[in-house]
């Protein structure tokens, strides 16, 4: 039995694109806590303002995944745009941490 060749691209596609959303939730909530904490400070706006700056990398790599796909011939991932995405959710995950440390 062979796989069909066009599940897999489609499914890869599908999960970057969930992954953006997901990562607009995580900044919408961010933003959210920041926004209905006490004593909220100038600090917790620009970790929001970086966690928004790093989904904003984020959905150009991811777009620029998606549009990879959809070509022909689908070519492996480029050498910077998988060790890129990492990146960022990586710094994101920072001020992640960074927020729900500090009273923001």
């Amino acid at each position: 039995m062979t796989r069909d060749p066009g599940a897999q691209p489609e499914r890869t596609r599908l999960a970057w694109r969930r992954t953006t959303l997901s990562f607009a939730l995580v900044v919408a909530l961010a933003g959210r806590g920041v926004a209905t904490a006490e004593g909220a400070r100038g600090a917790g706006a620009l970790l929001v303002a970086t966690t928004a700056l790093l989904w904003v990398a984020f959905l150009a790599l991811a777009h620029h995944r998606i549009r990879t796909l959809t070509a022909h011939r689908q070519p492996p991932p480029a050498g910077a745009t998988v060790p890129a995405a990492t990146a960022v959710v990586a710094a994101t995950a920072l001020c992640a941490g960074a927020l729900l440390a500090g009273p923001w």
